[in-house]
């Protein structure tokens, strides 16, 4: 049986990393081209799979806003083909919306929407042409409900939602299998290379002052679930595997086993004022209600 041919985007650290080491050493099952931006950071996902890449992983060059380097990186391909596409390069940007720059703004939306974008472009008609394949994307939460200070990203993964969903519906007839992999909040370094305005910022002497305290409390919150409820990357490879060895992978997967009670309120009360007003007390307390 020919070893299926996995492409990865976003593989300098955290998810991507961590899904690029654990299918580089299922020798048997697959061959794993890892890609990504800046390849001065490649050292250390060698040093994860610890000699190991020479059979079973390589690594190329992607910068996922840049269409002619998703290209080459497709044309560097030995075997021609990808049977498994794994769309995860991402990044956030957080923050009350009036600081934010419209450069900031739309380099969330060129690496997030339009870069997942172009590069199931780039794979697309291969995969048609062979009449199977496998699209994996990751996704979050904040794809499917709103969250406070997160406006722009929750846009950019909400327009994720509606892409992948569409192409779903088109590529069950060539036999491609689309999954979003949904994802909380996770240990990874995503939080480290976040845009985030920080307390003390310059950028928040304009906004006034009802917001920046909300903006405290916010950051609060957010520093509590990191501590509490945060999951291992290895938690989340664990879905990937999942959704790449199911004979019939399901649209969407939720790494914590459960669809959170914040996004089933949303589908039961569709008017949206009970999602709004839980989110808020979660996030505020009752104090702001």
């Amino acid at each position: 049986m020919d070893k299926k041919v996995v492409l990865i985007t976003g593989c300098s650290s955290g998810i991507g990393l961590s899904l690029a080491v654990r299918l580089s050493q299922v020798a048997a099952f697959c061959l794993v081209y890892a890609t990504m931006r800046n390849m001065a950071k490649k050292e250390r996902l060698l040093e994860c799979v610890k000699g190991l890449h020479k059979d079973t992983l390589d690594i190329l060059q992607m910068d996922v806003t840049d269409q002619q380097s998703i290209l080459d990186a497709r044309d560097r391909v030995v075997e021609k083909r990808v049977d498994i596409l794994v769309c995860n390069a991402g990044m956030g940007l957080m923050g009350p919306l009036e600081i934010q720059s419209l450069d900031s703004m739309r380099r969330i939306m060129e690496v997030n929407l339009l870069g997942t974008i172009q590069t199931i472009q780039a794979f697309l008609p291969d995969m048609k042409a062979q009449d199977k394949g496998r699209i994996l994307v990751t996704g979050s939460t904040g794809g499917l409900h709103g969250l406070p200070f997160n406006e722009v990203y929750c846009a950019s993964k909400f327009a994720i939602e509606g892409a992948c969903e569409s192409l779903a519906v088109l590529l069950q007839h060539f036999n491609i299998h689309v999954s979003l992999i949904e994802c909380g909040p996770v240990n990874t370094d995503f939080l480290v290379n976040l845009q985030k305005a920080e307390l003390g910022d310059a950028s928040l002497q304009k906004v006034d002052a009802h917001t920046l305290s909300l903006y405290e409390r916010y950051l609060q919150h957010c520093g509590s679930v990191f501590q509490n409820a945060a999951q291992d990357t290895e938690d989340i490879v664990k879905v990937f595997l999942d959704a790449i060895q199911s004979p019939c992978p399901a649209f969407r997967y939720f790494t914590s086993g459960v669809v959170p009670p914040l996004i089933k309120l949303k589908i039961t009360e569709p008017d949206g004022s009970r999602y709004i007003s839980a989110m808020s007390k979660i996030i505020f307390s009752a104090e702001e209600q």
